[in-house]
């Protein structure tokens, strides 16, 4: 096991100030509430290319091609109110890392060929696309660029957002089709709409232990473990807009993956200490960020 003292220190961003979450941290499943399973499903296969695992109850469970690894629950709940254009606080999307940029060339293909709009964008760390689902929850499908190409700027990682070269990235398809979302894929981060950023920042950095990477971004706070370019991004782009409420469509919990049990124990005994309330599970343990945002603190076994 990597102890804190052990893991790397990137060349920039702000370490988290007590507790660091270990290098290998990443971001588990993501549990979303939707007005009508079947539609989300059909929305989820035919355009995001997942594929159900399993389904029970007002419950599927999906995830990309090959093996089985859970990636996306939905939970159903009819009725409950697709998001406003402006969001709620809470989940701006979820974001669905490919294994490389052919992949992506073929996913923006798919889309094209489906008639389907994407917002498209080239964060530099990064190439990605958006879209809605039929709730209204935002979803963004990306590739990265190797870290060997990530500039750093004043400390922190340089991103920004300018136009995607689309025909540049498609042709690294070679002319392949899509078929479904690639074995390893995975949730690369989530980016959730939060009212302020210094109470994120004593929340998931000096809480949870997540490291700044980058805070120059306006209105915007990414932070990561083992300096990926963000595990979690916050901002403030719609701060006055209301919380999201049980009968919303909304984000209901994401997992942030740790190595080790210990790991678990002592990121929850981190988010105490700054002041937060935390709950015990077994192995797992749950915590509510200052807006009543839930993540749940795994081990591998435990996760997709």
């Amino acid at each position: 096991m990597t102890t804190n003292a052990e893991q790397s220190s990137p060349s920039y961003g702000v370490r988290a100030p007590k507790y660091r979450l270990p290098d290998a941290t990443h971001v588990g499943r993501v549990r979303l509430q939707v007005a009508d399973l079947d539609r989300s499903i059909a929305y989820y296969e035919t355009v995001i290319g997942f594929r159900v695992i399993s389904r029970a109850d007002g419950l599927a469970k999906l995830g990309p091609m090959g093996p089985d690894r859970v990636l996306l629950e939905l939970h159903e709940k009819p009725g409950v109110r697709t998001v406003a254009r402006r969001g709620h606080i809470g989940l701006y999307h979820f974001a669905i890392l490919l294994p490389d940029r052919a992949s992506l060339g073929r996913f923006v293909a798919h889309l094209a060929e489906l008639g389907q709009y994407a917002g498209m964008s080239d964060h530099l760390v990064s190439e990605a696309v958006y879209l809605t689902d039929p709730d209204g929850l935002g979803i963004e499908v990306y590739a990265d660029r190797p870290r060997s190409t990530w500039r750093i700027a004043a400390d922190q990682l340089a991103m920004t957002s300018d136009p995607l070269d689309v025909p540049n990235l498609v042709a690294a398809a070679g002319g392949e089709k899509w078929e479904g979302a690639p074995p390893g894929t995975v949730i690369g981060h989530v980016h959730l709409y939060v009212r302020d950023l210094d109470n994120a920042s004593a929340f998931y950095h000096s809480g949870l232990g997540l490291d700044k990477i980058v805070w120059g971004y306006p209105g915007a706070l990414f932070m990561s473990a083992g300096g990926y370019h963000h595990h979690l991004g916050t901002n403030t782009w719609a701060a006055g807009a209301p919380l999201a409420t049980p009968d919303d469509a909304r984000l209901i919990e994401w997992e942030v993956v740790v190595p080790e049990a210990s790991d678990v124990s002592a990121a929850a005994k981190s988010l105490e200490s700054a002041g937060f309330d935390v709950t015990r599970d077994g192995a797992t343990a749950t915590a509510r960020d200052p807006w009543g945002i839930q993540l749940r603190l795994v081990t591998p076994e435990f996760a997709g």
